[in-house]
Order: C-alpha cells, then structure tokens, then sequence
C-alpha cells in the first residue's frame, strides 16, 4: 500500500525515510519546516505512534524508531472490548484457535531440534509438577509451550495477534475457576503433542491440538455468557 493512504505526514516520514530501528529522528520543530505541518499537529501525530508502539521518546535520546509489534496495535483495542463488552472471550479464543489450526503444518515444519527439547522441557516439568500437585495454574508455561511452537512463523500479524491473545487469557483469569482436572487433561495433550512433534508426526499433533482446544470450549463459553 503507498504510503499516501496514511493521512498521518508523520507516518508517512517514517516509510519515506526508511529509518531503522533505534534511529533518532529530527525534533518536532525540524519536521515541522521540513513536512510543512505545525508542531501541535505533529504533537499529536506523535502520540498516535507512540500508541502505535512505533516510535519512543527519552530525554537526552529524543525521538526514535522501534520495532514495528503488530501486538501493541492490537492489545489495547482487544482488552478495550472485553472490558466493554462489545466483544467477548470466545471470540478471541475462537480466532486463535483457528489461526493456529490453520497455521499448524507451516509453524512445525520451522521447528529445530533445540525448539522441541524446549517444548520437552516445557511440557514434561509441568506435568510432573502437576500430577504432584505441586504447580497451581501453570498459565506462563502454557502460553510458552503454544508460542514456542508458532515462533518460527514469519509473520508479525499472526505473532501479534497470538501474543495479544494470551494477554487477554491472562486478564480474563479464566483457568482460576476450572478444576484441577483440567489441568491434568490439558498437560496430557501437551506431552502427546510434543511427542508427536518429535516422532515427525505433525497431523497426528494437530488433531490432538484439536482435541486440546475441545477442554476449554465449554468453560469459556459458560463465563462469556455471564
């Protein structure tokens, strides 16, 4: 897409002039007589970016460029409609299931040895701990294991939108009201799911991803309803 469909002039320096990450940018008053916009709008500009997470601003370091974190466009708006009400849990939960069902084989085929030793790791500590009641509510190993099997995947959307995604499970807190069993059952599929991985057996992996994802249907549904 040209940059000329963005109506921000100060989005439109930042394609234009291909800064790299960590480039510092001229101050609002240099741009201002370079891109003939007033300072105040481009106060606001920078703000909208800012949000954007595409540039920040230090002291003594002024204004420079990051990484473009299609997450960071996404998170607030997400979180914003949970919280209203004008969008729901499931329908997050529903859109990453279908992201990482449709995605599965390209994000496995990425996959190195050194990702399955740590999805072994992952998967096999936690059901250990587990199964002696000594791990309660296992959500950062959970949200570890599922990135580090689509960590490969080219593609910043989708990374966005998965990581978005477990901010959200997060927030929502929803595995706090679901019995201990679940945890047993769902840990189960993670070592399936990584042994299948390693034995080379991806579709036999997605279906059990299939079957994982079919635990936490009924529990989400019943508190997006409340």
């Amino acid at each position: 897409m040209p940059a000329g469909h963005l109506e921000s002039p100060f989005l439109q320096y930042l394609i234009h002039h291909d800064l790299g990450v960590g480039e510092r940018l001229p101050t609002l008053q240099e741009l201002s007589g370079e891109l003939g916009v007033s300072v105040g709008k481009l106060r606001e500009q920078l703000e909208v970016a800012r949000g954007l997470g595409l540039v920040s601003v230090r002291p003594r370091l002024g204004i420079q460029r990051e990484p473009f974190d299609f997450g960071t466009v996404v998170r607030e708006g997400m979180m914003f409609a949970l919280a209203s009400g004008e969008g729901t849990f499931e329908q997050v939960s529903n859109m990453r299931q279908v992201l990482e069902i449709g995605l599965w084989e390209a994000a496995v085929e990425a996959l190195t040895a050194e990702d399955i030793g740590r999805l072994r790791q992952l998967a096999g500590q936690r059901m250990g701990q587990i199964a002696r009641r000594t791990c309660t509510h296992p959500t950062a190993e959970h949200r570890a294991l599922h990135l580090t099997i689509f960590s490969k995947l080219n593609n910043p959307f989708v990374q966005g939108l998965l990581n978005s995604y477990w901010e959200a499970y997060e927030a929502y807190q929803l595995t706090r009201f679901t019995q201990y069993t679940y945890w047993i059952d769902a840990w189960n599929y993670h070592e399936q799911i990584v042994e299948a991985l390693a034995a080379g057996e991806a579709m036999r992996g997605k279906q059990l991803l299939i079957e994982h994802f079919a635990l936490l249907r009924p529990a989400v549904g019943a508190r997006s309803k409340k």
